[in-house]
């Protein structure tokens, strides 16, 4: 089940809703996101909701021992034990065949593979459950004495399959005390609707274009299809992402809980190492405060550090050698600016920085898009290029969808928070608060409906990182 479908807008999250609101207490609320978390997992692939239970338990149990045997080496070994068993489920069904593939083509072997399916969202619920018995360890969070509330944790469905990564430090104290206000929902499902509106509308048509574009044969793709192509995917999957992210947010403030904010207008950076402060950014702060501090940080091998953390991020992604492509190109740029590039970009006006950042979005986003390394060849074929500069029935494909891009550019910069910055203006006086009430409610109403309409009238409707 996904957040822009029908079965979830309009069956899954109104019975969700009436359900929770009409339980006063905080323990049955708990529980009643929890049942309803677990259905919403166990809609799409029931059994691997025993993996997710799975996990869950061993990082519970490896808390609970921890906190027993703290400062003696009985707590490090129960930490290393979790973070190898819970780890491993997300090796097994992630990365086996993909490596037993690249010893197959290297050295000529027949390992057989295991052709098993990838549980929906392992990626994120894995790193949520290890941030919880990582951070008990280390003495920053409190045991869980109780699974269930653990459970509820991982498996809360508002962030389960896409993110943010919300680590247990963030809400641990909001699943026993949270503040669930009128104010705080109608807040909450504003930034649903304003999520569901990129999603369903500037995401799902960019990605058409994308197919229409890049999805066929590369041979016969011009200069001007090729860049529009790969534009048109910058655009679906930061309007995709973010508008998950923007989903997952405002239901976490509906429901009462504060979850972290994992997008900062990523394309308006004026450097790359400034890009990846604002894109993805609960990621980010994973692999800095998990991989990168714990290996040296800055102290000691930095620069190793840092491969070890983009190959990582890479193959985080997907286990294909495209992805880890993109996380060496990314090392190589974030290197770059930190010894030699820094300097000279800060003098730079800020045009040509944005200019600079976004060729290095716009041709990072080649290798994250095809997963073979012949169609990337292709790709950068046609776009210096091979066949052409122009086609005819690419133009009026483009032409098509010119506007989606257009307003893809526009809210890819601060808009929203301009927008914002208003309303808190406005709501100084009487007059303009209800100005501003009425147009929240006006707002609202209409995302839902172009959003209904849009997947009524179209079976496009995928979400990117599902399948990460």
């Amino acid at each position: 089940m996904v957040f822009s479908s029908l079965t979830f807008l309009y069956i899954f999250l109104p019975l969700c809703l009436v359900a929770y609101f009409l339980s006063g207490k905080i323990k049955v609320r708990n529980f009643i996101l929890l049942l309803f978390s677990l259905v919403f997992y166990a809609w799409g692939e029931p059994k691997y909701i025993l993996l997710m239970l799975a996990a869950t338990a061993v990082d519970y149990v490896a808390g609970l021992l921890i906190e027993k045997y703290r400062g003696t080496w009985k707590a490090k070994l129960f930490l290393t034990l979790a973070v190898v068993l819970t780890l491993s489920a997300l090796g097994v069904f992630k990365y086996t065949d993909f490596f037993a593939e690249s010893v197959n083509s290297l050295f000529h072997l027949q390992i057989p593979l295991l052709g098993l399916s990838l549980p929906i969202g392992i990626s994120f619920f894995t790193f949520q459950a290890l941030t919880y018995v990582v951070d008990v360890y280390r003495g920053r969070v409190s045991v869980q004495p109780y699974y269930y509330k653990l459970l509820l944790y991982v498996s809360m469905f508002p962030q389960l399959i896409a993110g943010p990564i919300v680590r247990y430090s963030d809400i641990c104290a909001q699943i026993d005390e949270r503040n669930c206000t009128w104010q705080k929902a109608a807040n909450g499902v504003l930034r649903f609707c304003i999520g569901l509106l990129k999603k369903t509308i500037v995401a799902n048509f960019a990605g058409e274009l994308t197919e229409k574009m890049l999805g066929g044969d590369l041979s016969a793709l011009s200069v001007v299809g090729a860049w529009v192509g790969i534009a048109a995917y910058a655009v679906q999957i930061y309007f995709d992402f973010s508008g998950y992210s923007d989903m997952a947010i405002g239901l976490g403030r509906v429901f009462g809980f504060d979850f972290p904010e994992n997008f900062r207008y990523p394309y308006a950076a004026r450097s790359v190492n400034d890009f990846w402060r604002r894109w993805h950014i609960t990621l980010s702060s994973f692999f800095r405060d998990y991989v990168y501090i714990p290996l040296g940080g800055n102290r000691k091998r930095w620069a190793l550090n840092m491969l070890l953390v983009w190959l990582l991020t890479g193959l985080w992604h997907g286990a294909s050698w495209n992805f880890v492509l993109w996380g060496l190109y990314y090392f190589f740029f974030l290197m770059l600016e930190k010894l030699y590039l820094g300097d000279f970009l800060k003098k730079l006006p800020n045009a040509f920085k944005h200019l600079y950042t976004v060729a290095v979005i716009l041709v990072g986003w080649v290798f994250f898009y095809f997963e073979d390394l012949s169609s990337i060849k292709a790709f950068f074929a046609a776009a210096f290029g091979a066949n052409g500069f122009t086609d005819v029935t690419q133009n009026a494909i483009i032409t098509n969808y010119i506007v989606v891009l257009l307003v893809g550019a526009v809210f890819s910069v601060p808009v929203f928070s301009k927008i914002h910055s208003l309303g808190n203006r406005l709501n100084k006086s009487k007059i303009g608060r209800i100005l501003v009430d009425v147009s929240c409610i006006v707002f609202a109403f209409a995302a839902l409906w172009f959003s209904t309409a849009a997947l009524v009238g179209s079976s496009y409707n995928p979400f990117l990182y599902f399948r990460f």
